[in-house]
């Protein structure tokens, strides 16, 4: 299938740079020998991961609250007992998850290649190398460092379409008893839900047990553990280790048992994928159509990653959507990728509520709905897309 010419999924430009915007064709894939679910052409990763990264973990405080406890459980389950544990993050960000680490005062690595970010964590104190992680990097940080207790990756992993460099970095830079631990949005989620918005152009995979088992065994490393998240929708987290180091949970087999169930080997689950996709589109298009033809306000809450594909494969322009509300500064006063709507502070939300908000930032829901209580006793109406298009108070 094609979701078609596509944007920068963080690409908000000004109106100047409208002209010279950069598109791709965004064709996902799935490979019937490794089971690798896959976009077939990426950007060149300097368009995407720059010095004006547009995407910055800590203004969630869902997330924050997510990294803390993924730290916790490292540290209790992966680090007790260890003397003088060293962990490495790649693609650590502004020092979400981290700072955990610094606080209980663990030896640590960040490894962040868009450098904006990496200033906001080293501005908090934590160790962070603007860079893009592979062997040769591997190699720098055991030369200076040592080899790592631990390597973390969170809404990370799918961003690399190198897997094979990133397998042999991780393999190098572990100690023998070392753990590989990172999450990503799980495929068999995407699927079921009709969450199509997680294919952009950041995220090359979209990971299962089946195609990770594969993938990182190629490389001398196992599969060992697999815990399902509610975040982003759904995502899997992943543990693995060198080969023969540890014996492997049940939780893995019984997770590849349920995907071979579900189809995520069969060439038929993707075609009813991308039906699913398309009726999606034209109830999202139509459901717009209509409350614009009855003179309704409909503003975006969340100018998201993936916004942008919802948008471009929908056709949604400002015509629809007025502007799109964020709290995120960088994408304040800029237009959305490719559909050139209008994104406006928080604030102009708050100051005139509109009719309907289409919520972007559906995977945040809880915290949204609870921050806006207001917006719902003013008469204000949520229009969802997933799992299906619907209005919601």
């Amino acid at each position: 299938m094609t979701f078609g010419r596509m944007p920068l999924a963080n690409g908000f430009l000004t109106r100047e740079q409208v002209a010279d915007e950069y598109y791709f064709d965004l064709d996902p894939a799935i490979c019937s020998y490794c089971n690798m679910f896959q976009i077939i052409e990426q950007p060149p990763r300097d368009k995407m991961f720059h010095e004006n990264y547009a995407f910055l973990s800590s203004t969630s405080r869902y997330m924050q609250c997510h990294f803390e406890q993924f730290a916790e459980f490292v540290m209790n389950k992966v680090l007790a007992g260890r003397s003088d544990p060293f962990v490495v993050e790649l693609g650590s960000n502004d020092g979400i998850m981290l700072r955990n680490f610094t606080k209980a005062g663990h030896r640590h690595l960040g490894i962040e290649p868009s450098k904006n970010v990496g200033d906001a964590a080293r501005d908090r104190g934590i160790h962070t190398l603007t860079t893009y992680f592979d062997k040769d990097v591997s190699d720098r940080i055991v030369e200076e460092y040592g080899h790592a207790d631990v390597v973390l990756a969170a809404n990370v992993m799918c961003h690399i379409p190198d897997l094979s460099s990133v397998a042999e970095g991780v393999q190098c830079l572990l100690k023998p008893d070392g753990f590989f631990i990172f999450e990503d949005p799980y495929l068999g989620d995407m699927l079921t839900k009709t969450s199509y918005d997680q294919i952009y152009d950041e995220h090359v995979f979209i990971f299962s047990a089946l195609s990770v088992s594969h993938a990182f065994r190629l490389y001398g490393m196992e599969l060992i553990d697999v815990m399902p998240q509610v975040t982003h929708g759904g995502s899997m987290r992943y543990v693995l280790t060198k080969k023969g180091s540890y014996t492997a949970s049940a939780n893995v087999a019984h997770l590849i048992d349920k995907e071979r169930a579900q189809g995520l080997h069969s060439i038929r689950t993707y075609l009813q994928f991308k039906e699913n996709c398309e009726i999606s589109r034209e109830l999202l298009k139509q459901t717009l159509e209509d409350l614009r033809d009855e003179h309704k306000r409909i503003v975006g809450y969340g100018a998201t990653s993936k916004s942008t594909t919802v948008t471009n494969y929908c056709g949604i322009t400002s015509d629809l959507v007025e502007f799109i509300s964020d709290t995120t500064p960088i994408k304040q006063g800029k237009l959305s990728p490719g559909a050139h709507i209008p994104v406006k502070p928080y604030e102009a939300f708050v100051a005139n509520y509109p009719d309907y908000a289409l919520l972007f930032a559906w995977n945040h829901a809880a915290e949204i709905r609870e921050k806006e209580a207001k917006f719902i006793a003013a008469g204000g109406q949520w229009i969802v897309y997933v799992p299906k298009v619907e209005i919601v108070t």
